[in-house]
């Protein structure tokens, strides 16, 4: 498998780079941070409308790029690069995913154009039971529906829901009452300030990313609002949840790789001893060691972004029933935990490293390094940590759930 870049990708990384740079660098998010809102709106519409990132995964047909996946994470490692605060993870990759697996052609043409027009989607599946016995698969579906007529009654509580206290548009999974795994899961999508949708802003570790709690209180759908496939979404839920994981992935590799130049900087001006600190070779084996983590996750996000174009979310049916979709499916589940598990690990290592090297100011106000490090935090718990993902990668392995085989996850 050919990894470089063709003249067209290697044209949207510099047109990138460059936006967020020149718009949105690190500075930048310190006071978009602070406020509620989460992001800066006219960098948000500068990028929708200029640059039309927004569009990368939306067919041609509908007005988008008609891009993939390993374009997309291009785009995402410069934002993880320059701690871009923005909601673009969320809707350009996992809600527009969704809609690719899941939507009938008649959602698609109505939601991409809100899409393509800079409104901001946002999607919601996990309950609060999330990332413990739940996992972040289908079990973390909490919220309910039933079927009234020809209406749906949803009920339930969302956690993690990435800019989910100010998105126009909700992606909403939630499972018929009375099923469980994954059985009976739907997907639903809804203008945010319907009747019986109350949403909370949750505080985070990492202000840079704004999370959620979106609370449904007999919240009334009718049948233009849920997705194909009725009561069997599990296929096209697991496919956005793994995109998400490989996007993800993407942003983490951008802050690994920035803390690594910015540790490299530091060094050769800090001077100890009547030496620049870079010269010694304790920091040159550290350097080294960052710069390992940094290629070798690139390797993992670019691999799973191909894996992702392979599963070809917007011709397949993910929903059916055979083997050649079943082993598409298993492919991109695959490449996305390999993706999630080592970058989370590979950039809590390197912000860890970077503050070693910066010594006691690494994590004062001034220095960039301790904002870099609570996303680090915070993203390798998002969507499952590593040792989450590394159970799911042995279970696949082994053909059998851990528990099964008296091992402790």
């Amino acid at each position: 498998m050919n990894f470089s870049y063709t003249d067209e990708q290697t044209m949207i990384e510099q047109s990138a780079c460059d936006f967020f740079r020149n718009l949105s660098p690190v500075t930048a998010a310190r006071n978009v941070m602070s406020s509620e809102q989460g992001y800066d709106t006219d960098v948000w519409q500068q990028m929708c409308d200029d640059m039309f990132f927004q569009g990368i995964l939306i067919p041609e047909q509908y007005g988008g790029l008609g891009l993939g996946y390993v374009e997309l994470c291009i785009v995402l490692e410069q934002i993880g690069a320059q701690l871009v605060c923005s909601p673009f993870h969320v809707s350009a990759c996992m809600a527009t995913s969704a809609l690719l697996a899941a939507a009938s052609e008649q959602q698609k043409q109505q939601y991409f154009t809100h899409l393509l027009q800079g409104d901001i989607a946002t999607f919601a599946y996990a309950g609060a039971n999330a990332g413990t016995k739940a996992g972040w698969g289908c079990d973390a579906v909490e919220v309910n529906y039933q079927k009234q007529g020809q209406n749906y009654l949803l009920n339930g509580n969302y956690r993690y829901v990435p800019y989910g206290h100010n998105a126009k548009w909700l992606i909403l999974a939630a499972r018929e009452r009375g099923t469980q795994g994954q059985q009976g899961i739907s997907l639903f999508i809804v203008n945010a300030d319907s009747l019986g949708i109350c949403r909370d802003l949750l505080p985070t570790m990492d202000q840079t990313q704004k999370q959620a709690q979106i609370r449904l209180d007999n919240l009334v759908l009718d049948a233009s609002c849920v997705m194909r496939n009725e009561g069997h979404c599990c296929d096209a839920l697991i496919a956005a949840i793994a995109v998400g994981q490989i996007g993800l992935a993407a942003e983490q590799l951008g802050g690994t790789q920035a803390v690594l130049e910015q540790t490299v900087q530091y060094t050769q001006q800090r001077t100890q001893f009547n030496r620049v600190i870079a010269s010694f070779q304790a920091v040159k084996h550290q350097a080294a060691d960052m710069m390992l983590k940094a290629e070798a996750s690139r390797s993992a996000v670019y691999y799973a972004a191909c894996a992702a174009d392979a599963a070809e979310l917007m011709h397949s049916d993910l929903n059916a029933d055979d083997s050649a979709g079943e082993q598409v499916l298993c492919d991109l589940r695959q490449a996305a935990s390999i993706a999630k598990s080592y970058c989370s690990e590979a950039y809590f290592f390197n912000a860890a490293t970077a503050l070693q090297l910066h010594g006691g100011v690494g994590f004062t106000w001034e220095f960039d390094v301790h904002l870099y490090f609570k996303r680090a935090q915070a993203s390798g718990v998002m969507l499952g940590n590593s040792a989450y993902h590394d159970q799911l990668l042995a279970e696949h392995l082994l053909g059998l759930p851990l528990s099964q085989l008296g091992v402790e996850s």
